[in-house]
């Protein structure tokens, strides 16, 4: 597993993985964006030059500005995405930003619904060229079955075939725009921002009376590859991402000015009825290209599909470790740095998908419903971006400069693709509402039960304690008792921990253990401290990992005790004389407790609803056991109460 620091380096196959991965999104919106833009409109100067000049500026102020050269300045030692941001964002105090970071993930999650969906149709349409009568939707369901089935076995056997597949691509459409180019020169006019600003103020659809303005909604699904590229950054690194970036923009922009060019031939009539079904991209192929064309854009929209899902994936598991997501089952399909599958995602991303496709059946009508949810998570990442950049730079100025340019932007774009909302962005806007429900909860939750957990010190307990292991009347539960904490003060213990030891049922053992996990901010730490509170007897255990690291308790903690013996702090030997007289190693047990609020504590409704809620969410994680890895071991689960709310008093009179 390549290192934070190798995976900067600039080299061949870093930009070869920043094509595969980073640029597959952004690198397929030439199947549809220019045929979303123009619709049904009339073909004219002013609109082919007037949205082609949007597209420039966007690609230009989007996406090379904000996110290859600025948003790439904030990664977290090598790591991007909304999470990676947040994670930099909160060292300077900023509590707000946590909804920014939900609304992110839930909005780039949606998007899971929609860009394999429309990517793998908009692919497929292009044979409609060739066989106009051709079912396609049955084609791309089965596409998007055997992406998702896929999963399960890790990219690692197909993504050293990537970048070299996207490199093919971005060369191709770059020629073919170039030859168009050549024959009708003068659409690089279309380069001249006086064209796009006239298009914004003044153009008027002579079809439907809609004004250029609304047309941004169609623009901006030139750019809507920003926020995976910023996602994925960590499987390459900010420098290929940037050199990469200087091969795929020119091939976007000459395979767009070259689909300008070519429709420019229908000036004053609508575009013909095979052209709308297949696309632009499509239409202007050489017959001899066509066939050759739909093969390798569907291999590049299931590129963009395994990319954006890998990106999900890792989304959801930094979320899981950040304590925003509820547990679930990881698993680790290949040896690619910070590769994970999770299988209930996967499955949920595929029903989303098919039913995406089942709804709107063409990607001419996914294209109403894409892009609102993304300019949404576009504007949460620039709201962190600029707090990053004042904080960082300690320059209100330079945030509020930015912060105009950006939001002046985005927010137009917003608005823009709000006249989607009864077209077809109520879906994705709906799902991504859903998951960040799910995302506050669970947040709102934890909350709930941090803030009323009681914390006692030690020297309150330690006595009681020492008695307890000497008091041989009481039952040995194990030799070695081991407990989860939620305290991450080695002088203070929570109260609940304390109930189950003395209150609920004794439980002796000759070494108790309290161990700790926090999730720091930076991605792949591992570091441990353990505070001896009796000498011998009883240890308390901080364990500090990364957002981007599996923390697997019963391994690192076997490690830790190994240690430990080898510098003769403790005896790993059974204490059973029996077992001790054949070296047996001595036993370990570990208590996981499972907090449940008193049915009579008097709660407010919001509370009541969180706390429900929460435990729902709680039903359908992974149980705590397989989630510190230790569903191999000796454990077991105790429900203890937990008062969120001071209990309600009931007044009864004694009878005699």
């Amino acid at each position: 597993m390549a290192s934070p620091k190798e995976g900067r380096k600039l080299s061949a196959a870093g930009l070869l993985i920043a094509l595969g991965f980073i640029f597959g999104d952004i690198g397929t919106s030439p199947l549809y964006v220019l045929k979303a833009v123009i619709g049904n409109d009339t073909v004219s100067p002013e609109l082919i030059y007037g949205g082609l000049s949007c597209i420039f500026w966007t690609l230009l102020f989007i996406t090379s500005f904000k996110y290859v050269y600025l948003a790439l300045k904030a990664d977290n030692r090598g790591e991007g995405g909304i999470f990676a941001l947040y994670a930099r964002v909160r060292r300077y105090r900023a509590r707000w930003a946590i909804f920014p970071a939900m609304i992110g993930c839930a909005t780039l999650m949606a998007d899971g619904f929609l860009t394999p969906a429309i990517s793998v149709s908009a692919a497929v349409e292009g044979a409609l060229r060739t066989y106009p009568d051709l079912k396609t939707t049955p084609i791309v369901v089965g596409i998007l079955i055997g992406i998702f089935v896929w999963q399960q076995f890790g990219a690692q056997l197909l993504a050293k075939w990537f970048g070299y597949v996207m490199l093919v691509w971005f060369c191709v459409i770059g020629g073919l725009g170039l030859g168009e180019v050549i024959k009708t020169p003068s659409v690089l006019q279309a380069l001249n921002p006086a064209y796009a600003v006239n298009f914004v103020m003044h153009y008027k659809s002579s079809v439907t009376g809609m004004s250029g303005f609304w047309l941004l909604g169609a623009v901006f699904l030139c750019t809507t590859g920003c926020e995976a590229l910023y996602s994925d950054l960590g499987r390459c690194g900010k420098r290929n991402v940037r050199w990469a970036w200087a091969i795929v923009l020119p091939c976007l922009m000459l395979n767009y000015l070259g689909q300008g060019a070519w429709v420019l031939q229908f000036e004053g009539q609508k575009l013909p009825e095979t052209v709308s079904h297949a696309g632009v991209f499509f239409a202007m192929l050489p017959e001899k290209w066509v066939t050759f064309m739909v093969v390798l854009s569907v291999i590049v929209a299931v590129i963009v599909s395994e990319a954006l899902i890998a990106g999900v994936f890792t989304m959801i598991n930094e979320a899981i470790k950040l304590k925003l997501w509820f547990n679930m089952k990881i698993n680790y399909p290949s040896q690619m740095r910070g590769q994970v599958y999770l299988p209930l995602i996967n499955w949920f991303l595929l029903a989303g998908c098919l039913l995406t496709v089942l709804i709107f059946k063409k990607s001419s009508n996914m294209e109403e419903a894409y892009g609102l949810a993304i300019v949404i998570d576009m504007i949460m990442t620039s709201s962190l971006l600029l707090h990053f950049v004042h904080m960082r730079n300690q320059s209100l100025r330079r945030a509020i400069l930015l912060g105009l340019v950006f939001g002046g932007f985005e927010i137009m774009f917003l608005v823009a693709n709000l006249h989607k909302l009864a077209l077809g962005g109520w879906y994705t806007l709906g799902v991504a509402s859903l998951i960040f429900f799910g995302v506050f909860v669970y947040w709102r939750g934890q909350r709930i039960r941090k803030k009323h957990a009681n914390f006692v010190p030690v020297d309150t307990f330690a006595p009681i304690l020492k008695d307890v292991m000497a008091d041989k009347t009481i039952p040995r539960t194990a030799t070695n008792l081991v407990y989860m904490t939620m305290s991450d003060d080695a002088t203070k213990i929570d109260s609940n921990i304390l109930y189950s030891i003395f209150k609920k049922k004794p439980k002796r053992a000759d070494i108790y253990w309290f161990v700790h996990v926090t999730i720091t901010d930076t991605p792949f730490a591992q570091k441990q401290a353990i505070h001896p509170i009796i000498k011998g007897k009883v240890y308390f255990v901080n364990l500090r990992f990364g957002f981007k690291v599996e923390h697997k308790i019963n391994r690192v903690f076997k490690e830790i005790v190994q240690k430990m013996q080898a510098e003769g702090e403790i005896d790993v030997q059974s204490h059973y004389p029996s077992l001790r007289r054949h070296d047996i190693p001595a036993d370990f047990k570990f208590i996981l407790l499972n907090s449940r609020v008193s049915a009579d504590d008097a709660l407010s409704p919001f509370e009541q609803f969180i706390v429900r809620s929460y435990r729902l969410l709680k039903k359908i994680a992974v149980p705590p056991a397989v989630d510190f890895g230790l569903e191999g071991g000796n454990f077991e689960v105790e429900t203890v109460p937990i008062n969120v709310a001071p209990p309600q008093s009931i007044e009864l009179d004694r009878l005699f």
